[in-house]
C-alpha cells in the first residue's frame, strides 16, 4: 500500500469513501494535467507541478476539507480563509449531497492564477 492509499485507509467510513470518490473526480477532470503527491502527510493535488488544492481534517469544524491554493483570490461565501494568507477551505458535509460540480469549478478557477 502507497503512502496516499494508507492516508485514506486510516480515515473511517463513510468519510473514507466520499473522500476518495472526491479524489477520483479531482484527478479524472484533467488527467493530463493534475497530479497526487503526499506532502506533509497530506494528498495534494498538483497542476502542472504547481500547487493546485489537498484534502484535510478541520479539527476546530469537525469536518474534512478541501484546501484551494490561490483560495484568496476565490470570492464564494462557501469558503473560509480563517487566516491563511493563500489559502481558503471548503468544509464538506458528510450528511449532505458532495458539491462535486462546484469543487471542480474552483478547481478550474484556481488554474487560472498558477504560473507555469
Amino acid at each position: 500500500m502507497n503512502p496516499i492509499q494508507e492516508y485514506f485507509y486510516r480515515i473511517k467510513e463513510p468519510e473514507r469513501s466520499t473522500l476518495l470518490f472526491l479524489r477520483q473526480k479531482i484527478l479524472e477532470s484533467d488527467t493530463e494535467n493534475i497530479t497526487e503527491t503526499l506532502s506533509f502527510g497530506l494528498p495534494f493535488f498538483k497542476y502542472k507541478k504547481k500547487m493546485l488544492c489537498y484534502l484535510y481534517y478541520s479539527k476546530k469544524h469537525k469536518k474534512h476539507y478541501v484546501s484551494f491554493y490561490h483560495g484568496d483570490r476565490l470570492d464564494y461565501p462557501e469558503l473560509i480563509q480563517e487566516g491563511r494568507k493563500k489559502f481558503k477551505i471548503l468544509l464538506i458535509d458528510m450528511e449532505e449531497d458532495l458539491p462535486v460540480q462546484f469543487i471542480l469549478s474552483l478547481i478550474n478557477e484556481v488554474k487560472q492564477y498558477i504560473r507555469i
